[in-house]
């Protein structure tokens, strides 16, 4: 299967809000306008001090540049289990290796300009990790690691450093999943 368009960008899967696929379209395509509903993924990685790996995106990505995200996000290309595409990504942007557990998923909508959005069937993982980032620095201005009550209260203290997918993640991963994820890390 061909994984990218004429263009050489990524064909990212398109979905349904029953997250059934329905075709495929380029990456660039996929975020003009209001953005076509289509999959993506969201890691959140813990290192052994319960801290949550969070990251400053990159001045040259096109949506969200500078802003900070969770540990790592990305879209599954044509073809791709989301899994394998979630495990692939920590590698390429982290340099990390490590069993990712599934959460949930849920579709969101959020517009960066006039002229690009995200519309996506997000799918959530968390993991626990140990050792040295091996940061790509194409992909991440920054990284850091924190609390979550420390990620709690700088997401409130200023909310426009976020992003939209940040935001909403992380308040249903503390009020559903936290307690599990940190108690695996112990």
């Amino acid at each position: 299967m061909n994984t990218y368009d004429d263009k050489g960008n990524d064909l990212l899967i398109l979905v349904d809000s029953d997250d059934n696929e329905i075709g495929t379209l380029g990456k660039t395509e996929s975020h003009q306008g209001d953005g076509t509903l289509h999959r993506a993924f969201s890691v959140f990685l813990f290192d052994e001090q319960g801290r949550v790996l969070i990251q400053q995106r990159s001045a040259h990505k096109p949506l969200w540049p500078l802003i900070w995200a969770n540990s790592c996000c990305s879209h599954p290309r044509a073809g791709e289990d989301t899994s394998d595409a979630a495990q692939r990504r920590i590698k390429e942007e982290l340099g990390v290796s490590t069993e990712l557990d599934y959460l949930y998923k849920f579709e969101y909508q959020a517009r960066w300009d006039d002229t690009k959005s995200e519309h996506e069937l997000c799918w959530v993982f968390a993991g626990h990790f140990s050792g040295e980032l091996i940061i790509d620095a194409n992909e991440v201005a920054d990284s850091r690691l924190v609390t979550p009550d420390e990620l709690t209260q700088l997401i409130a203290g200023d909310p426009d450093s976020y992003s939209p997918w940040l935001k909403l993640e992380w308040q249903r991963i503390c009020a559903d999943f936290l307690d599990d994820i940190l108690g695996k890390a112990a």
